[in-house]
């Protein structure tokens, strides 16, 4: 799960507090303004809201790394930073969405559930958005490293979903000048499967490529099947990106409409989609886990071959990094964690003082020898005979 934070209070102040953390390039403006329109608050409590709306809010997606910075400032605790009215800390799906710090402002309507489900369902459309912009910058990067047949590939599949992509990019710019929930929702509530169908695909096109190098076992096998990898999961990858962008989007889409007709099933909603969101995030760590520990186990088959097959080798170790460098880029924005360090190539003169090395050079060296010398036995015995055979015949 990914969890995240707001803090709102007075704008220099949150953005002092949290470049005094380090982390101030990583948060992101939360606009509260919709607040008072998702609380949908009775008379009383207008002016409390108003208090909270007319402050400044920055949202911030924690990594371990920035979780640890954040509480080493004080985030996770009531601190004394001047100015600083509330920080929530919450994961995506959960209930417990747990104000960290008051220092002024409504207590009594912070504590209040309306106004941590309003806020909810704002950081629930909020990281979805921000995901789904990660997911458009990954889909630059990945179109650079791709050739003109796999991007023509890739293109071809994503295609497919053309119509439903259109639906949804015009709903988005709709719904950021103030179009009607209803409405918009209308517009896309039809486009779902087709995307699903797509994403599908492409998992099962990351499940194939893990089979690519089972029963690989020599190195110049194994640098054709890592190089083909490479290659194909930017494909898989590529689309599996623009599947989650178009979902989050069409989440987005939900919930106001959600807000719209049924405000009372708001939150209840919310933790839904969350849910399924989780699902898909999983489905793609099974898929893409099971890629790397394949690619993984061929690394090292290429590392215990370096004496005889350097080259070889080396050349399936890069491939390996590259496609782990895809993964991890496409790790990020979902909020998966990245813990696995690259794999390095063993130099070669260490290869050469390792005795397990010396003995699988070894073993491939004494086959070919035995190939090779028996094939020149068979020659020579051939010849042999032949010389015999003209032999007597001139004899006679």
């Amino acid at each position: 799960m990914t969890a995240t934070v707001v803090l709102a209070g007075n704008s220099l102040a949150v953005e002092r507090f949290l470049d005094h953390a380090g982390l101030l390039e990583q948060a992101h403006q939360f606009d509260l303004s919709r607040l008072s329109t998702v609380l949908k608050v009775g008379a009383d409590s207008v002016t409390s809201v108003s208090g909270i709306v007319e402050q400044s809010a920055m949202y911030l997606k924690l990594t371990p790394e920035s979780a640890k910075r954040l509480k080493d400032a004080g985030g996770l605790m009531k601190t004394k930073t001047k100015g600083v009215s509330h920080a929530m800390l919450g994961e995506s799906g959960k209930k417990s969405l747990k104000w960290l710090q008051v220092q002024d402002g409504p207590r009594s309507l912070l504590s209040n559930p309306a106004v941590l489900s309003g806020i909810g369902s704002l950081m629930s459309q909020f990281a979805q958005q921000s995901e789904a912009h990660e997911l458009k910058a990954l889909l630059l990067r990945i179109d650079d490293k791709l050739d003109d047949v796999r991007r023509a590939q890739r293109d071809g599949v994503l295609a497919k979903m053309t119509s439903a992509a259109a639906a949804i990019d015009d709903a988005m710019i709709i719904r950021a000048q103030g179009g009607d929930p209803k409405t918009l929702w209308d517009k896309v509530s039809g486009v779902s499967n087709t995307i699903f169908n797509v994403q599908d695909d492409a998992l099962n096109g990351l499940r194939a490529l893990a089979d690519k190098v089972v029963r690989k076992s020599t190195a110049g096998e194994l640098k054709r099947a890592v190089r083909e990898i490479e290659h194909e999961a930017g494909v898989q990858v590529a689309i599996l990106a623009r599947c989650f962008e178009l979902q989050d989007e069409f989440r987005i889409v939900e919930l106001d409409h959600v807000l719209a007709t049924a405000p009372e099933n708001l939150e209840g909603h919310r933790l839904g989609v969350a849910a399924a969101r989780e699902r898909r995030r999983a489905g793609v760590m099974d898929n893409t886990r099971r890629l790397m520990s394949r690619l993984d186990v061929a690394g090292e088959i290429a590392n215990d071959n370096i004496l005889l097959h350097a080259r070889a080798a080396r050349s399936v170790i890069d491939s390996l990094n590259a496609t782990a460098e895809i993964i991890n880029d496409f790790h990020a924005p979902l909020g998966i964690a990245s813990d696995r360090p690259p794999l390095n190539a063993i130099p070669w003169r260490e290869a050469a003082r390792d005795p397990k090395q010396r003995r699988t050079a070894g073993k491939e060296a004494g086959q070919k020898a035995l190939v090779a010398g028996g094939t020149v036995a068979a020659v020579a015995a051939t010849g042999y005979a032949m010389v015999t055979k003209n032999g007597s015949k001139s004899d006679s």
